[in-house]
Formats: structure tokens, sequence, C-alpha cells
């Protein structure tokens, strides 16, 4: 869901987070996650409930920019209001989640992203074998990173996974699928994972 295989290991002297740098600037999510404690910091003074809110509704193709200073959260008077799917009660149990182990766990997947690169590095060329399903919204950010919508709609994202069955673009969806479309992500799975 979401994620296509091009953010597969690619060349490990090349550092993910210096060409997103280079594309997007410094203002990316990705950079601004960066250096250690600052953002942790910033979403402390913006609150939980509000980084969640503006977190979970971001609804545009347009790149996630977190300017450092702080316009992306508004004004901590300006209500968020929340899509049908997302309700107070589930921002509620996330705030209580994030409270309680704060934000550095989730930011230090992207800290990673140079080193996991690295890592990644023995797997470069390799193909994923096993039948495969992809879903994404057409609302997604991802969907909208440079290259990604060719590379879902286009030959390369079947030469890389053999056993992709046709990609599903839903529409009306962005990030975060699985809560916007529950029943229908449910039942894409259920008719998929029945072949087998």
């Amino acid at each position: 869901l979401s994620v296509p295989f091009s953010f597969r290991p690619t060349d490990p002297s090349v550092k993910p987070v210096d060409r997103l740098r280079a594309f997007y600037g410094d203002d990316y999510y990705v950079c601004r996650f960066q250096e250690v404690g600052d953002i942790e910091t910033e979403l402390a003074e913006v609150g939980t409930e509000r980084v969640m809110k503006k977190i979970l509704t971001y609804r545009t193709p347009a790149p996630l920019n977190i300017p450092k200073d702080k316009s992306f959260w508004g004004s901590k008077d300006e209500t968020i209001p929340l899509p049908s799917w997302l309700t107070e009660e589930d921002v509620a149990y996330f705030v209580t989640k994030f409270e309680e182990k704060g934000f550095s766990g989730p930011v230090n997947y992207y800290r990673n992203f140079n080193r996991n690169n690295e890592l990644l590095g023995p797997w470069v060329g390799s193909k994923i074998q096993v039948p495969t399903k992809f879903v994404i919204g057409d609302l997604d950010l991802v969907y909208y990173m440079p290259g990604v919508k060719e590379y879902i709609n286009g030959p390369k994202f079947k030469e890389d996974v053999p056993l992709l069955e046709e990609p599903v673009v839903m529409e009306g969806v962005a990030h975060f699928i699985n809560q916007e479309k529950p029943q229908e992500i449910l039942q894409i799975i259920l008719d998929f994972i029945s072949k087998f």
C-alpha cells in the first residue's frame, strides 16, 4: 500500500537524503527530520493533537514541506476539520500513543534512509519474485514524487516485480489508504489472497 518498489535500493554511494534535498529543498519533511532533536522539539511545541491532525489530513499531491517557521502547522486557534474516515476518538488514540513514546522512533526511520540504502546495496537490481498486489491513492503525495506515477503505470514496475498484478490507483484517496478506505482495501486483499 502506497509505497512502490521504486523505493528499492539504488547505488549505495548515492545518498537518498541528498537527492531529496536537491529536488525539494531543506523544508521537505525527510530533510527536516535529519537533525536529531530538532523536529521533536518543534512537534512538542506544536502539540501532539495538532501534529496528528495535520499529518493525517494532508490530502494534496504537493510535497510535504514543513518550513522551520512553523507555518505548516497553522495557528493554534485554527480548527483542523477531520474527514469522514477520521474521528476525534481515532486522533485521541494516536495522541496517547505518541505522547507515551514520542516521535523519535518514527522519525528515526527517515533519519536512516542513507544507511538503509548502503545496507541494501548487495540487492541492487533484485526483483520481487512473489505474487504481488499494489494499491495507492491518486491524492497520495508518494504518487506525485518524481517518476513514481510513471513507474507505477509503466512497464518498469512489472519488470522489477514480475508477478505484479495490475496496480490499483484509488480515486480520492491519500496516503493513509487503509484508514480512508478500509472495506475496499480489505476486499482487495481478500480477493488477492483467495487466488492462492
